[in-house]
């Protein structure tokens, strides 16, 4: 899989990451241009924000259309943050109550990403790693399984701390090397896995509930989120396979080889919501 490699720093004062989030600066911010995708939006000192690929971690601080800011349940959306930062190398962090960092030690951290392009909203997607680049900085290269093992992206799965959430243009060595990492973690109940109810269930009964006790496949969470602050206080379920059906997020089934909606994959049962399939069995389609 050819990406480029762009050498450069983390930097988290002032920006507030999560567990699969982090703010980067290049070395020379130009190499930015050589990108052949959708452009990355920066800032004046050619900082991006980075979306780490292949992984969610539980959402510190989601906030729907027209609804108030949520977060999922504690202790797993703060312990992957935490892991993030003590993995790029930080100490002495502080968070103001919005979650954006006051204080850290060093000012910033060298690291490098691999990447090809952004999402749609402006962030860079990447495997990140930490270090020396293991190669010439603004040059393509070939980015495989052994680089894969190095990244944060790898750590946060190996760990438990992130659900394998795959979208098409992954390559499949990748994908699998990944399915791997978090099958292994779900087998050891490491990290949030052995608080997750994405496949046994997860009963919801409003907002607070979905906040508070349900650990779910962060997108699954997202979309819930949204059908219940669009609901205006209701906490019923009724409509949420109707919903799920209207965004239309499609999507490959690996294990049959199905090309379906997110709706179908979903189960809906009185109050209780659930996956049919696990998360590393289902590929997006990015929009």
């Amino acid at each position: 899989m050819s990406m480029l490699l762009i050498e450069g720093v983390y930097r988290i004062v002032g920006a507030s990451p999560d567990g699969d989030s982090v703010r980067f600066y290049p070395d020379d911010p130009s190499q930015w241009d050589l990108l052949r995708g959708r452009r990355v939006r920066c800032n004046q000192a050619g900082g991006a924000q980075l979306r780490l690929d292949g992984i969610d971690t539980l959402e510190t601080h989601y906030r729907p259309p027209h609804g108030p800011e949520l977060h999922q349940p504690a202790p797993y959306a703060g312990k992957a943050a935490d892991e993030l930062l003590d993995r790029l190398g930080f100490s002495g962090v502080e968070r103001d109550s919005r979650g954006i960092v006051k204080q850290a030690t060093p000012e910033s951290r060298p690291g490098y990403i691999f990447t090809r392009s952004a999402d749609v909203h402006g962030r860079c997607v990447a495997f990140a790693g930490v270090g020396a680049a293991p190669g010439t900085s603004g040059t393509f290269v070939r980015f495989e399984v052994a680089d894969l093992l190095n990244t944060l992206n790898h750590h946060q799965l190996a760990e438990g701390l992130a659900y394998p959430t795959f979208y098409r243009q992954l390559f499949v060595d990748l994908r699998e090397a990944m399915a791997t990492a978090a099958q292994e973690a779900r087998a050891a109940d490491k990290g949030l896995w052995q608080s997750d109810q994405t496949q046994s269930g997860a009963k919801i009964t409003g907002l607070d509930s979905l906040t508070t006790s349900a650990v779910l496949l962060p997108k699954l969470f997202r979309r819930l989120a949204d059908y219940l602050v669009l609901g205006d206080g209701n906490p019923s379920l009724d409509g949420f396979h109707d919903y799920l059906a209207q965004r239309d997020d499609r999507l490959l089934i690996v294990s049959n080889g199905q090309w379906t909606g997110f709706d179908t994959v979903v189960d809906v049962t009185a109050d209780t919501v659930k996956l049919t399939h696990a998360p590393e069995d289902l590929v997006f389609d990015e929009k």
